[in-house]
């Protein structure tokens, strides 16, 4: 990553299959990404403290979307001084914003469930009519 002002770099073209924010975008909107992200809206978390509250993540995934998340300067990974020494994950200012847009839509979709749940049930049997 360069230190050039981010108002000077380059836009990224989503839409171009070179682009690098594609890799952004497949991190960012993966189902652990998503799930990350709302969670540390909620303010700094220990890695046990995730785990427990993203159901289903194993170990594995949690760190390397940590790591992904990390990278993309969404995350920061706080070691403080302790013994043990005490890890903390929490978002930065740019995952704040991502955070708060993937809350709005982690919100959507609870919010508009019970259709999406008739819509799949409607084309289940019309599958099953043909």
């Amino acid at each position: 990553m360069s230190d050039t002002d981010p108002a000077q770099a380059p836009r990224g073209d989503l839409f171009s299959e070179s682009c690098p924010s594609r890799e952004v975008l497949k991190h960012v909107t993966s189902r652990w990404g998503v799930l990350l992200l709302v969670a540390l809206g909620d303010g700094a978390q220990r890695f046990g403290e995730l785990r427990r509250k993203v159901g289903g993540i194993s170990e594995k995934m949690l760190a390397q979307t940590l790591v992904w998340l990390e990278q993309d300067g969404f995350v920061q990974r706080i070691v403080q001084s302790a013994a043990p020494p005490r890890v903390e994950y929490r978002l930065t200012p740019l995952g704040e914003e991502i955070s708060g847009k993937m809350g709005e839509l982690a919100e959507w979709i609870e919010t508009n469930m019970g259709a999406m749940l008739a819509a799949q049930r409607k084309t289940a049997g019309a599958v099953h009519a043909s």
